[in-house]
């Protein structure tokens, strides 16, 4: 065996694979994606080269064969790619390290994008796991001579003759004995699965092609069918609901870009912090941490994106601060707001069927990206009291035909808007609904069950009611909304009664000359004594109502300003909000048992204990309102419940004695 040229990589070079071992590289295990990464490159060039008619000849099918060695501690990784000469060893291998040290890992930071693929830093790698290296190759060129190039991990190699027969590369590492666990076929397995599941090239391993392939990512959409779709996802994230939708990217400019992004239905397990999108380059996996390309609204998204323009470091295991980071991050938002615009215009139905899910991404989107917020603005949907009918006023919406010479009538052929026949209705379509009833208020509901009475007292006097009930309503975007309608005040239906609701009420005005008193100032009085608690502010006020029994007898209201304070204080201690201890309790004058009330505590019969047993009556009476009003805003804890049902028991006993 002739030996071609013996001597040092370079004079300069001491501490280079040190760095390469204990500096570069996060995880060891990185070295077989890397040498994957390098055949499969091989086998592209391979293929270039007959393409270009130079005389390669016939190509083979394409395959990269691992082999394990237990007995020689050996993992080796074959290819029937292009090949090397001598001269090209020297110059793919070898001048890595023709510079110092310090060069060295200032050259390789700035281009390390263009090494992926490559032999070269990549190569490199594999003297993490190894106290030896070999790489035996044969050129595709005609009449190439094989070489044999080896290196124990220090400054000094070998390059000698081989007798190798067939065009291609082998790379043999003899494994550190700390490193053992490479020479496992779990191991070798699920580093495959993991970094070079989707490489084009079948990766064989003891008679088993071990990759999928198929990356449909690079696949244009138009050839692609819903089941390759839900497939790839069921792969991807096993034992998981199917997804809500999904956004296709395909980008060659300014940058190159292909992925899917899917929107999984929100559990509430689900951390939105954390993302789950997978991050490849060049179908390599790279990691599923790529929260500087995906915007922060975008995180619960699940998927791929692949670009070899997204600048990595140099063990690409993380992404570096660049400009062209945030042009993608761009670049994929407007992309899931020109998908949601679509399903909107073109399938209401299938985008309510979303909307529960996707709601929270597109106002978290909005509060976080304005670019993205003028998208989808016209988007954000709220469900309503309102339903609108065929006989609604809406006009009808009719566009010219492509022929030019009839007019075809919309999908709001009725006249009536799809989603505010399924109960649903934007916020500029609510205010300009309302105009001329409330200008520029919007009532709104958090709490559909506990709520229930108050939503109901404005429905049965027309007024529209919004349900903005998510936490991301209550606690964020209600008060984003406001700022960007400066002009328009939002009250929930429990804050105060909207004078719509309040009708004259002049027999509660008149003055009663015994008492010298009005009738409203009597009753606030039996509540104020009854109750005896400053905390609470009691107004009575007369509610519109055909049917004065169908209305509550009273209400507790949360003042607007003050329950947002301390919903805004309770969020900020991380803490639960406490029911406020200052609220209002409206009495409704209107409704007969205030009246009863009022009658009871004004009997004349006066007991030992200075009242009348109609009088106590009637104060047990107003607590039991006051009880019923609370019980309507919040549930009561074990003391409360007990207290209240003591009280209940002893207004019945009082009913129903003879």
């Amino acid at each position: 065996m002739a030996v071609l040229e013996k001597g040092n990589i370079t004079i300069h070079t001491e501490n280079i694979f040190p760095i390469i071992k204990k500096s570069l590289y996060t995880d060891h295990e990185i070295f077989l994606r890397e040498l994957i990464s390098n055949a499969v490159d091989a086998i592209s060039k391979r293929k270039m080269a007959a393409f270009a008619s130079d005389g390669s000849g016939e190509v083979p099918d394409p395959q990269i064969t691992l082999v394990v060695d237990k007995v020689n501690k050996t993992l080796s990784i074959t290819d029937n790619g292009i090949g090397m000469t001598a001269d090209e060893v020297k110059k793919y291998i070898n001048q890595v390290a023709f510079s110092s040290a310090e060069e060295f890992i200032e050259k390789f930071q700035k281009s390390a994008n263009d090494l992926i693929g490559h032999f070269g830093l990549g190569f490199y790698s594999a003297f993490m796991v190894s106290q030896k290296v070999e790489i035996d190759t044969l050129s595709y060129q005609e009449g190439a001579q094989a070489v044999h190039w080896s290196c124990d991990g220090s400054p000094e190699f070998e390059l000698t003759d081989s007798d190798r027969q067939q065009v291609g590369t082998t790379v043999t590492l003899t494994l550190l004995d700390d490193e053992q666990e490479y020479l496992e076929t779990g191991r070798i397995r699920q580093l495959v699965k993991t970094y070079s599941d989707f490489m084009a090239v079948p990766i064989r391993f003891e008679g088993e092609t071990l990759n999928k392939q198929r990356a449909i990512w690079k696949e244009s959409p138009q050839n692609l069918t819903k089941e390759d779709y839900l497939e790839f996802y069921r792969y991807l994230y096993p034992f998981q609901e199917d997804p809500l939708l999904w956004v296709h990217l395909n980008t060659d400019y300014p940058f190159l870009l292909n992925g899917i992004l899917y929107f999984p239905k929100l559990r509430p397990d689900v951390d939105v912090s954390k993302g789950q999108i997978k991050l490849f380059c060049n179908q390599v996996f790279v990691s599923d941490h790529c929260e500087e390309v995906i915007p922060e609204f975008l995180m619960p998204l699940r998927g791929v994106i692949d670009s070899p323009d997204i600048p990595l470091n140099v063990s690409r295991s993380a992404l570096t601060n660049h400009r062209t980071v945030r042009r993608i991050a761009d670049y994929i938002a407007k992309k899931v707001g020109d998908r949601l615009k679509s399903l909107y215009d073109e399938n209401p139905a299938e985008y309510l069927k979303c909307w529960e899910d996707i709601g929270t991404f597109v106002k978290f989107g909005s509060l976080r990206e304005d670019k993205f917020k003028q998208q989808v603005e016209d988007l954000l949907l709220y469900r309503t009291t309102y339903k609108a009918t065929a006989e609604s006023t809406e006009p009808k919406v009719e566009v010219l035909t492509e022929d030019g010479d009839a007019w075809a009538e919309t999908n709001q052929s009725d006249g009536v808007n799809p989603y505010e026949k399924e109960g649903y209705t934007s916020l500029k379509r609510y205010l300009e609904r309302n105009k001329e009833r409330h200008e520029n208020r919007v009532f709104y509901c958090t709490d559909q069950a506990t709520q229930a009475t108050y939503v109901e007292l404005y429905k049965n006097q027309g007024i529209e009611v919004l349900f903005m009930d998510s936490f991301i309503d209550t606690n964020y975007f209600i008060p984003f909304l406001e700022k960007e309608y400066s002009d328009v005040k939002f009250s929930r239906v429990d804050s105060e009664l909207d004078q719509s609701l309040i009708e004259e009420d002049k027999a509660s005005d008149i003055v009663d000359p015994a008492t010298n008193k009005s009738r409203s100032e009597q009753i606030k009085e039996i509540f104020e004594k009854a109750l005896n608690n400053p905390n609470i502010n009691i107004k009575t006020q007369s509610l519109k109502s055909d049917d004065p029994q169908s209305t509550p007898p009273a209400m507790v209201l949360l003042p607007e300003a003050m329950r947002r304070l301390q919903e805004m204080t309770a969020m900020m201690q991380q803490q639960a909000m406490a029911f406020p201890e200052q609220h209002v309790l409206a009495i409704n004058t209107n409704h007969p048992l205030i009246q009863n009330i009022l009658s009871l505590s004004q009997g004349s019969i006066v007991t030992g204990s200075g009242e009348s047993p109609s009088a106590e009556l009637a104060k047990s009476l107003c607590q039991h309102v006051y009880d019923l009003a609370l019980m309507a805003q919040k549930g009561f804890d074990a003391e409360g419940m007990k207290g209240f049902i003591e009280r209940s028991n002893a207004v019945l006993t009082r009913l129903t004695k003879q």
